[in-house]
């Protein structure tokens, strides 16, 4: 058994791990205790990451080139070389005939810094065009604008260790608890530690940060400029800014001033939907603590205001003086892990190499003189939104997609899906060959993941970790960097260009690191101090960190100078906009997207595990009860949510988290786990003028209840054991297939996981009517074709039913028109319980099990694998969540579950 320090591939916290591995085989994983991220925790989706490289999950992975000559043929294999020169030849013949702006590389945050700065030389320093943008344009946009209209550069000015040092943290548009766990961790323990710290949460949702906030304020959606505005207004009224530090160290309070006059707490209050005494204790919270931190995320970057939400915040800590000490100052909160690595080396269309912009003429010759080009061009780049605009509109003929998934992640998915489909040559880099955009992939090219790669990212925190490999790639991936490399190199070459070998000589990814680290000498982020044997033998390091430094620097700002051309900070004075889209007569609620708790983005990684679908099992739409009344809907009917863009059908479940009029639906589920494009085909693609981030966060739609087609419920148990081709991902991929190619006419399917170690693969759809063949195709996929099948078939009716019991275990089932028992059948399949008595009963229409057991329900601790109806059972008798925990170790673990246990434990009355 080996061991091998690397980080998490997950959110932009940047967790350290130590993969244990033996003989190629990743065993196992645990948090690194000396890594300052995360002193040892990891979240429930940290904590399993070794279970998503475990071998029968490779059926997902890309494992080897593919082509296809055009779009009606199916992809085949393909050497490197073939694969390669292929690509360089379609890029080299656009570029020759439309000009370098005609192709476009869109990249991801989960790319090493040093993948991201091959791909930006590529682009910009080989190709001459600015079209490379990546998904942290969907997430972190709006902070980096923010950050740079008031302070000056993209550099987050706090640290984590400013949770132990803050008396109130203010934290708005972030569900915390679910979305950065292992940060709300040492926020509870900061607290317990200082019992007087408040806490503030800005949200529209009641969600679990929610409930542990000594003050929540729950703003109507995109009113965020309104409440920080109003709270300003309370500051002045009331003497409680710091006019010392505003006259030192900032500009522009002046015209701030004249605009917050307007918004009085009353007149913010009917805006933003929140009492205004509760804006008057907020403001008074934040301006008179010893220290306070904010933490913001996607609820302030994803709007079509969004640079301007960020820049009300950090104008209240510029107003109040916090900033630039121990517990003090706004800090953005990042989604993925290597989000700020990309910023670091320009990995978006108006970015370039070490924070310089390129609208700057100066800048734009710095980068040239570093890369020995002649010049870097002038033309702003496309974002996102844009560039997939482009594509459809045939502006650009040719995208290269690597490490993610546009196809899902996207706003207005239904665009993205015409555009993928209108390209002239689109190559996906990816070591998923599911995801929904390898879909649309021309040319497929397997690339490494966690566990398999090297190199460096930063997190939220500017600090940068070193990722070390573990075992090495399946079949023939290929390390992103080097496929980059390689690429660059044979389409310079096709273009005649004769700096290509001298632009890309890399021969490892220390060669690539040791350059881009040049490239920041002078510059905010100036880590020229710092090299690869450094992170190795002194660990995990911030930046600035300039040569001849002996550590980074904490936190920023210390000393009132700002990279600004004054070296003051400016307040920016911004007035409330409504969202993209308000609701209205047709489209009456107000639609909000987030994370799941045991989830993550496009589900590629963590929906190959069975137990992260324990919390919340399938697309569920999150409606107040009083919506559901108004509508006749109960718990668990199917309802169409629709927007301007398109459709989805789900279910409905009954929140509180939700005041009357709005709604909520996890941001996860694409084609892959739903009917249609997924969630995103309701989502807007307005984006901020400052940044091009979408306002992703909130749609307006109406919800209707839906009651059309047979419904079917298909089932199939997967051993532990099981081996790749029979495993889980390969069922599911059967199955997948089988609706998709016979069933595309199903108004609604859900396709997930179920149970822990033997997953249950479930599919549930409404079709407008059952067919032989797509029936007969859904039973060869659930190898319910077996002539020892049990069979019921109700003619009249049109219901048909069919089990497998495989010894005494129930493996299969598939139940048509007709599906009462299917929540029992599939427990019952989930926990292996032998079939014993309860054979005769299979097919009988029963919402419970005959034997009288009620059903398990969601898992709230996914560790352990403890369910909410046996604690709330457990609290109804009247233990304490102390003993609770003794006796089941619930939230003993990661902790994930602990605020969802406190709420419960809350609710809990002895009978």
């Amino acid at each position: 058994m080996a061991e091998t320090k690397s980080t998490c591939c997950y959110c932009g916290v940047g967790c350290g791990v130590i993969i244990e591995h033996d003989e190629g085989v990743i065993t196992g994983v645990r948090g690194d205790p000396q890594h300052p991220a995360n002193f040892g925790r990891l979240c429930t989706k940290g904590s399993t990451l070794h279970l998503t490289a475990a071998p029968n999950t490779r059926v997902a992975r890309a494992l080897y080139p593919e082509l296809r000559a055009t779009r009606n043929e199916a992809r085949s294999r393909i050497s490197w070389d073939g694969a390669l020169d292929h690509a360089a030849e379609r890029f080299a013949a656009i570029v020759r005939e439309h000009g370098p702006d005609a192709v476009a590389f869109y990249i991801s945050g989960q790319l090493l810094t040093e993948d991201y700065y091959v791909f930006n030389k590529l682009a910009k320093g080989l190709i001459g065009t600015n079209n490379v943008d990546t998904n942290s344009r969907l997430c972190m946009s709006s902070a980096v604008a923010g950050y740079k209209q008031t302070l000056g550069a993209d550099a987050p000015p706090a640290c984590y260790e400013d949770i132990d040092h803050t008396d109130c943290l203010f934290i708005s548009g972030s569900n915390t608890a679910w979305a950065h766990p292992i940060v709300f961790r040492r926020i509870e323990a900061a607290r317990k530690a200082n019992p007087a710290m408040k806490i503030i949460v800005v949200d529209p949702r009641r969600t679990d940060t929610a409930e542990a906030a000594d003050l929540h304020l729950a703003i109507l959606p995109g009113t965020d400029i309104a409440l920080y505005s109003a709270m300003l207004h309370v500051m002045l009224w009331e003497g409680w800014i710091n006019e010392d530090y505003i006259a030192a160290h900032t500009e522009g309070f002046d015209a701030l001033r004249k605009v917050v006059r307007a918004y009085t707490p009353q007149m913010a209050a009917g805006i933003c939907g929140v009492p205004a005494a509760d804006i008057e204790r907020a403001a008074q919270w934040f301006a008179s603590s010893k220290a306070t931190l904010s933490m913001y995320c996607q609820g302030l970057n994803q709007s079509s205001h969004g640079t301007h939400n960020n820049a009300a915040l950090i104008n209240l800590h510029l107003a109040s003086g916090h900033l630039g000490r121990p517990g003090a100052g706004p800090f953005s909160l990042t989604g993925q892990p290597n989000a700020m690595g990309g910023r670091e080396v320009g990995g978006l269309a108006n970015l370039l190499s070490a924070h310089r912009d390129l609208a700057n003429p100066q800048h734009r010759a710095e980068v040239a003189a570093l890369w020995g080009v002649p010049d870097v061009p002038a033309a702003p780049g496309k974002s996102a939104v844009e560039l997939f605009r482009a594509l459809e509109s045939g502006e650009i003929k040719a995208v290269w997609i690597a490490c993610t998934n546009p196809a899902q992640s996207m706003p207005d998915a239904a665009q993205i899906a015409r555009a993928l489909a209108k390209a002239e040559f689109v190559v996906v880099q990816e070591a998923y060959a599911t995801t929904e955009t390898a879909a649309y992939a021309d040319l497929l090219l397997p690339a490494t993941t966690w566990g398999e790669k090297t190199g460096t990212v930063t997190n939220s925190e500017r600090r940068i970790s070193r990722v070390r490999p573990a075992v090495a790639a399946p079949g023939e991936a290929r390390h992103d960097w080097a496929i980059a490399v390689d690429f660059a190199r044979r389409l310079g070459h096709a273009l005649g260009n004769p700096l290509t070998d001298a632009l890309f000589p890399y021969a490892d990814e220390e060669a690539i690191w040791n350059e881009h680290r040049e490239t920041t000498r002078g510059r905010d982020l100036d880590i020229t101090g710092l090299s690869y044997a450094t992170l190795e033998t002194e660990g995990p390091q911030q930046w600035p960190f300039p040569s001849g430094a002996r550590s980074g620097k904490t936190r920023l700002y210390e000393d009132g100078v700002f990279p600004t051309e004054s070296g003051r900070a400016k307040f920016v004075a911004a007035e409330h906009l409504p969202v993209a889209e308000p609701v209205s007569a047709k489209y009456p609620i107000a639609l909000t997207t987030g994370r799941l708790r045991d989830q993550w983005h496009g589900m590629s990684r963590t929906g190959t595990l069975a137990r992260l679908f324990a919390h919340e099992a399938e697309p569920l739409l999150h409606l107040n009860q009083a919506d559901l009344e108004r509508r006749g809907l109960a718990e668990g009917d199917l309802v169409r949510v629709s927007s301007r863009r398109g459709a989805v059908i789900v279910k409905v479940a009954a929140s509180d988290s939700v005041r009357p009029g709005q709604a909520f639906l996890p941001m996860h589920w694409g084609a892959n786990t739903m009917g249609g494009h997924g969630v995103n085909v309701l989502t807007v693609s307005a984006f901020d003028p400052y940044s091009k981030q979408p306002e992703l966060k909130h749609a307006a739609v109406q919800v209707e209840k839906y009651a059309e087609g047979r419904e079917v419920v298909a089932l199939r148990r997967v051993e532990a054991d099981a081996d790749a081709e029979h495993g889980a991902m390969a069922v599911m991929a059967r199955m997948r297939d089988a609706l998709q190619r016979e069933m595309p006419e199903a108004s609604y399917a859900s396709l997930t996981l179920a149970g822990r170690d033997a997953p249950v693969v479930v599919l549930k759809a409404r079709v407008p009517e059952t067919r032989d063949a797509a029936m007969a195709a859904l039973d060869a996929a659930t190898t319910l074709d077996d002539p020892l099948a049990l069979i019921y078939r109700d003619t009249r009716r049109d219901i048909t039913k069919r089990a497998r019991i495989d010894g005494d275990t129930l493996s299969a089932v598939r139940l048509v028109g007709e599906a009462k028992a299917a929540g029992w059948l599939q427990d019952m399949m989930a926990q292996g319980t032998p079939a014993g008595e309860a054979r005769k009963w299979l097919l009988a229409p029963l919402t419970q099990p005959p034997a009288g057991q009620q059903q398990r329900g969601k898992v709230v601790c996914n560790c352990f694998d403890v369910a909410e109806r046996d604690i709330v059972a457990a609290f109804k008798a009247g233990e304490s969540l102390e003993a609770l925990q003794t006796r089941t170790r619930c939230g003993t673990n990661c902790g994930s579950c602990v605020p969802e246990l406190k709420r419960l434990a809350s609710m809990g009355q002895p009978e």
